[in-house]
């Protein structure tokens, strides 16, 4: 029998992410819409811990979304479902342009 690969060997570590939103002035609530729909196709995926979007105090059409997924595998299949493709396609009608994603550390530094 042959030797398990040391990297199947190696346990995945979870992925933080806050992804920044902008939306084209005055459509934010098409972003808030948009998340309503999807959020429970996201949360219902293996391997997602939180989805949660928050608006930025004083600034309705600002965002940022929060994501936790248990694994960089996970978040693969995530940014690869069928869903995520169609909303996609949806979002680039009311954002401002791309987002931004900011990768946070697996642990926190104090």
């Amino acid at each position: 029998m042959s030797q398990p690969s040391q990297q199947s060997q190696i346990p995945s570590r979870s992925v933080r992410l806050h992804v920044h939103i902008t939306t084209l002035p005055g459509r934010g609530g098409e972003q808030i819409a948009a998340y309503e729909r999807l959020a429970p196709l996201v949360r219902a995926e293996r391997g997602c811990l939180q989805y949660d979007l928050h608006q930025v105090l004083g600034d309705a059409d600002r965002f940022v979304l929060v994501e936790h997924w248990a694994s960089r595998e996970a978040l693969a299949a995530h940014d690869a479902a069928p869903h995520m493709t169609e909303a996609a396609a949806v979002n680039s009608a009311f954002r401002a342009g791309p987002v931004q994603v900011v990768e946070l550390a697996a642990d926190p530094v104090a």
